[in-house]
C-alpha cells in the first residue's frame, strides 16, 4: 500500500508507530533547523516535522517543497509540544517525526491559495474548478450530496421501488422548453433530444406493470440560465401505479423527514400544509409562497388544484401548466370541450421557503382522454402521431392509474447546505451562459465532424 492512514486519521492511540501519509502540502514553515508541513487529503491534515541532523536527506527534499506538492512521507508517530496542539481539528494532538519523504508530484503555485478562509471570484474558481474542489467547505457540499443520495436511495429500496435507468437519447417532444438536439450521424437529417425529464419513459414503466420506479435522473433544458438553473440538472424521479394523490403526499413526506432527521439532526412537522393554487395567488401574488415566520426554520407547503391550461394571448391558443400528461379532476372532465379555463389539474407543487422543489401530478391513464388534451392544446392529427404515438399506441394495451413526482435536487441540496446558488452543489457546473470556464464548452468542431453528420453552419 502506497500509505497506511489518512491524513485526518491519526490519534494519539496511535503515538510510537509508523506511519505513512500520501496527500498534498498544505503549507510549509521553515523555522532554520526545523521544517513543518500540514499534509491534507480529503479526510484532513497531519502536522510533520523534519529534523536535519536525524533525517538529513529528508530534510534537503523538505526545503524544496512548496503548497499544492503531492507528497509521500513515512515517520514514527508522537504527541505535539505542549502548546502547540490543534484541538479545531482530530490529528491535533499529534505530528509525525519524519524518516523519509518523496515528491509524487511537483506543483506551480496555485492561481489562488487552498484555503477556506478566502474566496477567489467566481470565474476564478469555475477556471480552476479542480483547484476550487480542494477546499474543504467546497469538498463538503458534494460529500453532503453523495451522502443524500445514498438515504433517498435506501429509503426508495426500503419503499419497493426499482432503480430504472431510461435513455438520454431519445425523441423530441418539448415540455415547454427548448431541446437540446443531437445529431443522428446514421439517419441524416434526424435528430436525437437530451431528455427534459424521463416522463413518458416513466409512464410507460407502469404500463409494463413496475409499479414504483424511481431514478436519480440527468435532465437537459436549453433555457435561460438563473441562479437556481442550469442546462443538466438532476432530479429524483419517481412514478407509482394505482395510487391517489395522498399516496404521493405521504410518500415525499416520510422521505424528506427521513433525509433531514439524517443530514440536519432536525425533524420535520408531517404532514406539511397544503394551500389551493387560488388562494396563493390571491393571497401571496404567486404559486410558490414564502410562509416562513422567520428567515432561519425550513417551511414546506403543497400548493394544489392549479388548472390545468393556460392561455397564451399572443400565439391565442390554450397550453398545458404543467405538461399534457397531467390528468384533470375527475369532477372537470365535462368542461375540457366547453370551458378549459375552469378545468384543474390533479397537480401538486411542492414549496420549500419560497421555492419550487418539486413538482408532480397523477396522469392521464385513458387514451380518448389523452387524444382530447393534445386536441385542445393544438397538436394536429399528424403532430400527435410524430410525437406522441408510440404513447397512445400502449395506451392500447390495458394502463394502470398512475402518478409521481420530481424533486430538484440541485436547489435542494442547495437550500440544506446554505449555498446562494445551486452551482455550489455541482461539481463541475456551468455559468448563467451555460459555458464551462474550465473545458471552455460550448466550443466549435472539426469541418469533418460536421461533414460526416450532414451539418453546413448558417
Amino acid at each position: 500500500m502506497l500509505r497506511t492512514h489518512t491524513c485526518g486519521e491519526l490519534t494519539v492511540n496511535d503515538i510510537g508507530k509508523e506511519a505513512t501519509l500520501c496527500g498534498w502540502v498544505h503549507t510549509r514553515r521553515d523555522h532554520g533547523k526545523l521544517i513543518f508541513i500540514d499534509i491534507r487529503d480529503k479526510y484532513g491534515l497531519t502536522q510533520v516535522v523534519f529534523l536535519p541532523k536525524d533525517t538529513p536527506e529528508a530534510y534537503k527534499i523538505a526545503q524544496d517543497l512548496r503548497s499544492e506538492f503531492v507528497i509521500k512521507v513515512s515517520g514514527i508517530v508522537g504527541r505535539r509540544p505542549k502548546g502547540t496542539e490543534n484541538p479545531k481539528i482530530p490529528t491535533g494532538e499529534v505530528e509525525i517525526a519524519a524518516k523519509s519523504l518523496e515528491i509524487l508530484s511537483a506543483s506551480q503555485t496555485p492561481p489562488f491559495e487552498i484555503n477556506d478562509e478566502l474566496d477567489p471570484t467566481e470565474e476564478m474558481r469555475l477556471t480552476y474548478r479542480y483547484l476550487d474542489l480542494r477546499r474543504a467547505k467546497v469538498a463538503r457540499k458534494l460529500f453532503m450530496r453523495n451522502k443524500a443520495y445514498k438515504i433517498i436511495r435506501d429509503f426508495m429500496d426500503k419503499e419497493g421501488f426499482i432503480d430504472v435507468e431510461t435513455p438520454i437519447l431519445t425523441k423530441s417532444t418539448p415540455e415547454g422548453a427548448r431541446d437540446y438536439l443531437v445529431p443522428a450521424r446514421l439517419s441524416p437529417g434526424n435528430f436525437y433530444a437530451l431528455p427534459q425529464s424521463p416522463q413518458l419513459f416513466k409512464q410507460l414503466l407502469m404500463v409494463s406493470g413496475f409499479d414504483k420506479y424511481y431514478q436519480i435522473a440527468k435532465c437537459f433544458r436549453d433555457e435561460d440560465l438563473r441562479a437556481d438553473r442550469q442546462p443538466e440538472f438532476t432530479q429524483l424521479d419517481l412514478e407509482m401505479s394505482f395510487i391517489n394523490e395522498e399516496d404521493v403526499y405521504s410518500l415525499i413526506e416520510r422521505l424528506l423527514f427521513t433525509v433531514f432527521k439524517a443530514l440536519k439532526n432536525s425533524e420535520l412537522k408531517i404532514p406539511f400544509p397544503r394551500m389551493s393554487h387560488n388562494e396563493a395567488m390571491e393571497k401571496y401574488n404567486t404559486d410558490k409562497p414564502d410562509i416562513r415566520r422567520s428567515p432561519e426554520e425550513f417551511v414546506f407547503l403543497w400548493v394544489v388544484g392549479f388548472p390545468l391550461f393556460k392561455y397564451n394571448e399572443e400565439e391565442r391558443k390554450w397550453e398545458s401548466e404543467h405538461h399534457p400528461f397531467t390528468a384533470p379532476k375527475q369532477e372537470d372532465v365535462s368542461f375540457l370541450e366547453t370551458s378549459p379555463d375552469k378545468v384543474r389539474a390533479s397537480s401538486y407543487d411542492l414549496v420549500l421557503n419560497g421555492v419550487e422543489l418539486g413538482s408532480g401530478s397523477l396522469r392521464i391513464h385513458s387514451r380518448d382522454i389523452q387524444e382530447k388534451i393534445f386536441n385542445i392544446i393544438g397538436l394536429s392529427e399528424k403532430e400527435i402521431r410524430e410525437r406522441f404515438g408510440f404513447l397512445l399506441e400502449a395506451f392500447k394495451f390495458g394502463v394502470p392509474p398512475h402518478g409521481g413526482f420530481a424533486i430538484g435536487l440541485d436547489r435542494f441540496l442547495a437550500i440544506l447546505s446554505g449555498s446562494e446558488s445551486i452551482r455550489e452543489v455541482i461539481a463541475f457546473p456551468k455559468t448563467q451562459k451555460a459555458a464551462c470556464l474550465m473545458t471552455q464548452a460550448p466550443s466549435g468542431v472539426d469541418k469533418k465532424q460536421l461533414d460526416e453528420l450532414g451539418i453546413k453552419l448558417k
